[in-house]
């Protein structure tokens, strides 16, 4: 029984001793603990500001860049300026023509003219741009919607020139042996968008046949003709459904308003009551229509420039004012839209408009002269056929 008693003994006092250490190590560990929350406690401090620094940073530079599209939108160089200055664009041809390609929220009209320009850098984005845009295995008229799509053509003959220019050279590098010659592919381009317009603009009243088409084509692959298949299939395509006009900020604009001359905001003054209000003007087609806001669809007005002239006028009420006037002393055929939605014609001898300064009235003036005395896409066409004439001429 002793034995038993001390054996008892001994082993509760090894246990107590096994608890004691299990205890202090418990408590070792807890110490650790503290001591590893308090080193923790004192480096999260500064891990954690580093963060807000770095989303202060990306927020900074996202407001940036929307800054800069704002300002691309209002006027495309600076811009662009602004995008490079704060290194969120880089100054080289390709990185400049992937922004205009593929950044959501740009103005396509302003894209238009940027791409416009004539200095090297504007042409080597021009080209860079152009060259994003893949015509293989697609008749002229799938490449044209495709390219037409991804900016707005502006007014400008010499802009126009530059940029159909581009696509006829980037189209038979797509497509080689289906024109003989680029300067082909950019008169026929050119026969396209005016084939659109004559179609589809419900005041062209003289809508060209096939036959006219095929026509207007004649000896443009360098003095020979193109097949008949090919031109029947492009008129076809355009006859069944128009380009489709690229949107800017809302705008819907219908098929009339295809590259627009200019376009803008100005004071109109009313034909009865005489008051003057804000009207956004597009100039197309030797015609002047007008709206009450960008987002119309369909304009208040119409003003065909057929038999008008243009010139300054110093008006009592208004600074920077110019008139449009018959050249016989007639009343203005021009007809307007009343609040019902039912056309009446207009009752205007002459129609006062005035601009936001000096330099944009005349260049109203300039370009309205312009809508009235010519057509640029004609003439372009006609020079580029004079070209293909002579070449083929003094190849014989």
């Amino acid at each position: 029984m002793a034995i038993r008693r001390k054996d008892s003994f001994l082993w509760g006092k090894a246990g107590r001793r096994q608890a004691d250490a299990v205890d202090i190590h418990k408590f070792e560990l807890l110490d650790d603990i503290q001591k590893l929350r308090l080193e923790i406690n004192h480096i999260t401090p500064q891990i954690h500001p580093a963060e807000p620094k770095e989303q202060n940073k990306n927020d900074m530079r996202s407001r940036r860049f929307l800054r800069g599209k704002k300002k691309f939108n209002m006027a495309p160089k600076t811009g662009v300026q602004y995008l490079v200055e704060h290194e969120l664009l880089e100054w080289r041809a390709d990185s400049v023509a992937e922004f205009l390609y593929k950044e959501e929220g740009l103005n396509k009209t302003a894209i238009g003219n940027f791409l416009g320009e004539r200095d090297k850098m504007h042409l080597q984005v021009l080209k860079a741009f152009v060259c994003l845009h893949e015509f293989s295995d697609l008749n002229l008229v799938q490449a044209l919607r495709q390219f037409l799509w991804s900016f707005r053509l502006p007014g400008e003959a010499q802009k126009i020139d530059r940029m159909m220019e581009a696509f006829a050279s980037r189209y038979c590098e797509c497509n080689p042996g289906v024109f003989q010659s680029t300067d082909t592919c950019y008169i026929l381009s050119f026969a396209i968008i005016m084939l659109n317009t004559s179609l589809h603009n419900p005041n062209v009243k003289d809508k060209p046949s096939l036959q006219r088409f095929v026509a207007m084509n004649r000896g443009i692959n360098n003095g020979e003709d193109l097949p008949a298949e090919l031109l029947t299939k492009l008129y076809a395509s355009i006859r069944s459904e128009p380009f489709k006009i690229p949107e800017d900020d809302g705008n819907d604009l219908t098929l009339t308003f295809f590259n627009p001359d200019r376009e803008g905001w100005l004071l109109k003054m009313g034909g009865r009551v005489k008051t003057w209000k804000r009207r956004w003007f597009i100039l197309t087609d030797s015609c002047l229509y007008y709206f009450e806001y960008t987002t119309d669809k369909d304009p208040i007005g119409i003003i065909p420039l057929e038999n008008l002239s243009v010139r300054q006028l110093q008006d009592s009420g208004k600074p920077f004012c110019l008139e449009l006037y018959n050249c016989k002393g007639q009343k203005i055929k021009a007809c307007k839209t009343e609040n019902k939605g039912r056309v009446v014609q207009g009752k205007h001898q002459s129609y006062r408009l005035s601009a936001a300064g000096a330099a944009e009235r005349d260049d109203w003036i300039d370009a309205i002269r312009a809508s009235i005395t010519k057509d640029p896409f004609y003439d372009l066409v006609s020079l580029r056929k004079r070209k293909v004439i002579s070449n083929t001429s003094s190849k014989n």
